[in-house]
C-alpha cells in the first residue's frame, strides 16, 4: 500500500538537482524532495508520497490524517519503517 503521510519540515537543503528537506514524521526523520512544494518552509506540514512532498497541509489536517493512518494496522510501519510498528 502506498500512502501520502503528513510530516513537518525541520530543515531545508539544496540537493544536487532538486530542493530537498528533512521531514519529521512523529520522531522519525526522512529526506524528502520538495520540488512539488517550492513554497514550503521549515515548520510547514507536507503530505509525502514515496519521498516527494506532494502538497502542503495545515497542522490540524496533518493531525487528522495521522490519526486515520494510525487506525490502519501497520500502515505507518509499511510506509516509514519499523519505527512505527504497533
Amino acid at each position: 500500500m502506498c500512502l501520502g503521510v503528513p510530516g513537518r519540515i525541520v530543515a531545508l537543503t539544496d540537493g544536487p538537482a532538486l530542493p530537498m528537506g528533512t521531514v519529521d514524521f512523529d520522531g522519525v526523520r526522512r529526506p524528502v524532495c520538495l520540488a512539488y512544494t517550492p513554497e514550503a518552509e521549515v515548520g510547514d506540514y507536507v503530505i509525502v508520497h514515496v519521498g516527494f512532498a506532494i502538497s502542503q497541509v495545515d497542522a490540524a489536517e496533518a493531525a487528522r490524517t495521522l490519526a486515520v493512518l494510525r487506525a490502519i494496522p501497520d500502515a505507518l510501519a509499511g510506509e516509514l519503517g519499523p519505527e512505527f510498528a504497533s
